[in-house]
């Protein structure tokens, strides 16, 4: 019987033996997968950065989007406390489920264009978040939606245009008041404005470019409009793609900024040119070829610009585009940086810089610095054409004009300290050469 007992006891033991043997192996063998899957995206990262010398993680940006709030719910796993009471956890498992299926197909199970976008010419989106908002949860891509034909006729307010652009071509960047439109329309919409907006100064600025203009704004789809503002003139607007009008546009914004930076003493020039009516066989497909024509005879006839601006407005809905401080609301910016453009890292810095200035002074107006490739949009931006040159996306169709003015008083102010700033650094390079 004791026999019996020992030799039941044996073969229990070799099975643990046996158990613990295969489980000690399937250990090393995970551990061996685990430590090379490190190992592998270790060097695609490092292989990245000297690719990409931007902060844009091996994961297509998540480094960059990660938010305050991601580091939050990990304080909260540990201090129960810290857990923030009706609002969704970031770890939970649908958020976690949803970000390993993304991860691991690159197909968003909530954008169900993503399933189709490797198949099919044209849907594939190769924008990357190169720098986020601080203060944004939510990561939303700006967006540009072709305009319908029938808003892009040239013979539809042709000769107000061409006024717009005799008048920026001899510097005018429009009035301090914000009535820098064409029409009653244009200049109640700049009044308006003024309630988040200051109004001009007879005090002259503490530093000037002694009437230089060292700054050229310009608009490669000039015609872009606001819905509230066309609806207040009795259009009837039925969609996004609509929103686009010969007088108010957003060319009234850039005017509004050059004569913010002119306040500021900062010379700035905005041009209003009206491609659909000034370029014969007007392709809205081609606005940045006709647009860089505009920034190379600017630059020709003016050699002293420093700075390059292209002003537009974004295709977003309201939620995605507007920011509401100190009970104001603002039109949000999106920068877009051109990854065709070789030296694009250059023009990432000019805007890191503009960027990091609006989240330190208004943050949240600012959504955050994109990356596009050709899949895209243009994927150049008449970027290359200088390294201080960036598009800035401001507001979107559903915003006012008041809110649109809003943002670019304080995007004045940014702009301005910024070269200031860089005036200083010039000048202590030019004394210390000496």
């Amino acid at each position: 019987m004791k026999k019996i007992d020992l030799t039941i006891k044996l073969d229990q033991a070799g099975r643990i033996g046996r158990q613990l043997k295969v489980l000690f192996q399937t250990f090393v063998i995970l551990s061996f997968l685990s430590l090379l899957m490190f190992i592998v995206l270790g060097i695609s990262g490092m292989l990245q950065s000297k690719l990409l010398n931007s902060p844009v993680s091996s994961m297509k940006g998540l480094a960059a989007s990660v938010s305050s709030r991601f580091f939050a719910d990990m304080i909260g796993m540990e201090i129960p406390d810290f857990q923030r009471k009706g609002e969704s956890f970031t770890f939970s498992q649908k958020n976690v489920s949803s970000f390993m299926f993304q991860f691991l197909t690159n197909i968003n199970p909530q954008d169900p264009k993503s399933l189709l976008a490797r198949e099919v010419p044209g849907m594939e989106d190769d924008t990357i978040l190169l720098r986020r908002g601080l203060s944004n949860d939510v990561t939303s891509y700006p967006m540009d939606y072709t305009p319908s034909n029938d808003v892009l006729k040239p013979d539809k307010g042709s000769s107000s245009s061409q006024g717009n652009s005799q008048n920026s071509a001899r510097g005018n960047g429009g009035s301090g008041d914000g009535n820098s439109g064409n029409g009653q329309q244009n200049g109640n919409a700049g009044q308006n404005s003024s309630s988040g907006a200051s109004g001009g100064s007879d005090k002259s600025p503490e530093l000037s470019t002694n009437g230089r203009k060292v700054i050229f704004i310009y608009h490669s789809h000039n015609r872009e409009s606001w819905i509230p503002e066309l609806k207040a003139r009795g259009e009837k607007i039925e969609g996004i793609n609509q929103a686009y009008d010969p007088k108010i546009n957003i060319t009234l914004a850039g005017k509004r900024l050059a004569a913010k930076l002119g306040e500021l003493g900062v010379g700035a020039v905005d041009s209003s040119t009206d491609y659909v009516s000034q370029v014969a066989g007007f392709n809205y497909n081609y606005s940045y070829k006709y647009s860089l024509k505009t920034v190379k005879e600017a630059f020709a006839a003016n050699p002293d610009y420093t700075y390059f601006f292209d002003i537009h407005r974004d295709s977003q809905e309201r939620d995605l585009t507007t920011v509401n401080i100190g009970g104001k609301a603002y039109a949000q910016v999106y920068f877009i940086i051109g990854h065709k453009n070789p030296h694009w890292e250059k023009n990432e810095e000019f805007a890191s810089k503009i960027h990091a200035r609006l989240e330190q002074l208004y943050p949240g107006v600012s959504r955050g610095i994109y990356g596009k490739g050709p899949k895209s949009g243009n994927a150049e931006y008449n970027q290359s054409f200088s390294p201080n040159s960036v598009l800035i996306e401001i507001g979107g169709p559903e915003n006012t004009l008041a809110e649109t003015y809003r943002t670019v008083d304080i995007l004045a102010k940014v702009i301005a300290d910024i070269y200031w700033d860089a005036e200083k650094v010039n000048a202590n390079k030019q004394s210390a050469a000496k």
